[in-house]
């Protein structure tokens, strides 16, 4: 079973044109990528290594992205394009199991 995945910009170095602090979309059942905002393909490339083992339930610490949660950061190198590294938080959502209803 896979799980969702949510991704957050958790911080900006120098000036991107895409996102801002706070920005989130989100990747489903391992695949489905979910987003009311544009996204950057220079971010994805940085995401794509990880999402798949993410989703699939192992931990961040085991792939050296972090303790609970991953973190990883654009391809931007800010100071020499003049762009933004953008830095992105990875949580693994709890899997949801489908209610319930039992007839009468």
């Amino acid at each position: 079973m896979t799980r969702d995945l949510k991704i957050k910009v958790r911080e900006i170095i120098g000036h991107c044109p895409i996102y801002k602090v706070g920005d989130e979309f989100s990747i489903r059942e391992g695949y489905i990528l979910r987003s009311d905002i544009p996204i950057c393909l220079h971010s994805l490339m940085s995401i794509v290594p990880y999402y798949t083992a993410l989703s699939r339930g192992t931990k961040p610490e085991e792939l050296g992205l972090g303790k609970n949660k991953a973190y990883v950061q654009c391809l931007d190198p800010c100071k020499y394009t003049g762009g933004g590294t953008v830095i992105f938080e990875i949580t693994i959502q709890d899997i949801k199991l489908p209610q319930r209803f039992d007839r009468c």
